[in-house]
């Protein structure tokens, strides 16, 4: 063993080390153990920082970009509402619904996101029809993981796996490639779950009825402005636009309540709609031209300081001067030079006009005003704290066009009309030039953890095969399975990565694992392709362990789940993705059966 490979391996044990520990960031122990390879020489500074300009690292962060337009434009959330509305009123029903469509909706966006943007609408649905939250969301966490095995582009571990492959002289992974393996783990998993549904645990969750995930509820008043798109269009069509999460309370036509006009009926400029929103709706009809909130509308023409306006919220603290008294009583906007927009309250009847409401401890103001003013807010006694607006506006009406461009990533990605890197940078860009999303919102959907922590990853499989390290190791275990079929190395491999993804991100297993695969095949005289792939499947798919998947990690609290519920449920469920992905793996690249057949 020679130097290069010692101070690899001593590097990559540190690197682990750190890794596992978590003592510092995964981004920051990757950019130390690149510049630790540079150091020590055994890669040059061009080897070093290749990982920055590699495919990986831009499909990565572009598909955050275009995840990102369509959240921004309420796709996301339209699509997590119909799969709520879709999952009927039984258990079954639910996970039979839920399974397939959020893997769906994995396979082209950060499965994360899909798994927080489902976790308080399951939450909703299993509170409103009496069903245990615990049972519902496990299935939903790992179909939203499993989903990511339907295309190339959905999971880190499988654009480093196509890098590896493609750094041999064999052909690349097409961004379908591994589809029709993910469409029988994705069948496997929904069936599973409904076959041992019994399994899961029985429980409703830790945060209570009302407490988690409820800031959905903003009482504020719409106003149908001067010449609004929105004039002579029936109210359906608003309600449409903005989601199931904007309720009507009352509409004002005149100064007037009518309880004559229902959805069917046409909005009129001036009409005045008292209605309950979401943050994210809140948000939206502020950002609407042809609507308006009506506090703003009224007050803010003389709102005075310096900044452009913004909504901000804050909590009237206990024994606050405010309690007690109305909206209207207090007149913020002379005394603060804000505008009080919208109301949300824990629990409580809140009189139908806003200016009427009577404010209590705990109430969450939405206020609207400029930041110079903001300062003598914050430090007034009357509140407890004064923080940024959680609601990001909806674009809802650019949606069309953000599924547009989506369609067209995709098609240019698959048809290998441009290369995959480019054609989803491509769409990256054209979601910010159509103002999809903005490029505050698109530069803050992109996780640079996990961007330099793959950008950082990449010179480590190099370094591995640079200095003969992963022939080594390789040659050593090819000692072991001498003699052992295909099918019973492919799975070797799964395995590996299966039990080193619970202590190591998905993308560092690959990384890892993949020149130890490449290797070993070479040795063997047989393809790369389904080797690599099994590994980044075992690090993308094995649900061991809670903090196996970010996933996994969301749905731990509210599901109120512990740690043998994943080993009892997770441990057969990998066992038979396991021989399914090697088995596929197999007949894909290696000419091996489809079907089992006698001897």
């Amino acid at each position: 063993m020679d130097f290069p490979q010692i101070a690899f391996l001593l590097i990559l044990g540190a690197a682990l080390y750190l890794f596992i520990s978590e003592r510092l960031r995964v981004d920051v122990t990757a950019m130390l153990t690149l510049l630790a390879l540079v150091l020590t020489g055994v890669l040059d500074a061009k080897q070093a920082l290749s990982g920055f300009a590699s495919e990986p690292a831009i499909i990565v962060a572009a598909v955050f970009v275009i995840s990102g337009g369509l959240a921004a434009t309420g796709i996301t959330e339209r699509l997590g509402q119909w799969i709520g509305d879709a999952s009927g009123k039984s258990e079954t029903r639910a996970i039979a619904v839920t399974m397939p469509a959020v893997a769906v909706l994995s396979s082209f966006t950060h499965h994360v996101m899909v798994t927080a943007m489902m976790l308080p609408i399951l939450t909703r649905f299993a509170k409103a029809r009496g069903l245990s939250t615990s049972r519902l969301l496990m299935p939903m966490s790992f179909a939203a993981s499993l989903g990511t095995t339907l295309t190339l582009v959905s999971a880190p571990a499988f654009l480093l796996a196509d890098n590896l492959i493609e750094r041999t002289g064999a052909p690349g992974l097409g961004i379908f490639s591994i589809t029709p393996i993910g469409l029988a783990l994705v069948a496997l998993g929904m069936i599973y779950m409904l076959a041992t549904r019994w399994l899961l645990p029985k429980r409703g969750g830790e945060h209570g009825d009302d407490g988690y995930l409820r800031l959905d509820r903003y009482r504020t008043e719409l106003l149908i402005v001067e010449g609004s798109r929105w004039s002579t269009r029936p109210l359906a069509e608003l309600q449409k636009a903005l989601g199931d999460r904007f309720v009507l309370i009352g509409w004002l036509r005149d100064g007037q309540r009518r309880q004559d006009l229902g959805p069917g009926s046409p909005l009129i400029s001036g009409d005045i709609l008292l209605v309950e929103a979401s943050a994210d709706a809140l948000a939206s009809l502020h950002d609407d031209s042809g609507l308006d909130l009506n506090a703003i509308a009224r007050f803010g023409g003389g709102i005075e300081g310096d900044g452009e306006p913004q909504l901000v919220q804050a909590v009237v603290a206990p024994g606050s001067e405010f309690i007690g008294r109305s909206v209207r009583e207090l007149d913020f906007a002379r005394r603060f030079h804000a505008v009080i927009a919208g109301l949300w309250r824990r629990q409580g009847a809140v009189a139908p006009r806003l200016s009427d409401a009577r404010l209590r401890e705990g109430d969450l103001l939405v206020l609207w005003g400029r930041p110079s003013r903001f300062a003598e807010l914050a430090a007034h006694h009357g509140f407890l704290m004064l923080v940024p607006f959680a609601g990001e506006a909806r674009r809802r009406i650019r949606a069309p066009l953000a599924l547009a461009i989506l369609a067209a990533t995709v098609i240019a990605a698959a048809t290998e009309w441009l290369p995959a890197s480019l054609a989803f940078l491509l769409g990256a860009v054209a979601m910010v030039a159509t103002r999809c999303v903005d490029v505050e919102q698109a530069y803050r959907e992109i996780d640079v953890r996990i961007f330099v922590m793959i950008a950082g990853v990449i010179p480590l499989g190099v370094a591995m095969e640079q200095t003969g390290t992963a022939q080594l190791l390789a040659q050593g275990l090819l000692h072991v399975v001498s003699g052992w079929s295909p099918l019973a190395i492919l799975l070797m491999m799964f395995a590996s990565a299966a039990l080193l993804t619970q202590i190591l991100s998905d993308a560092a297993t690959t990384v890892l694992l993949g020149p130890i695969a490449i290797s070993l095949a070479q040795s063997l005289g047989l393809p790369p392709t389904p080797f690599v792939v099994c590994t980044a499947l075992g690090a993308v798919a094995a649900f061991l362990t809670p903090i196996g998947h970010h996933g996994n990690l969301l749905i731990l609290g509210p599901g109120q789940y512990r740690f043998n519920d994943f080993l009892r449920i997770g441990l057969p469920l990998t066992a038979m993705i396991a021989l399914i992905s090697a088995w596929m793996a197999r007949w894909l690249w290696l000419g091996g059966p489809l079907w089992p057949v006698s001897s």
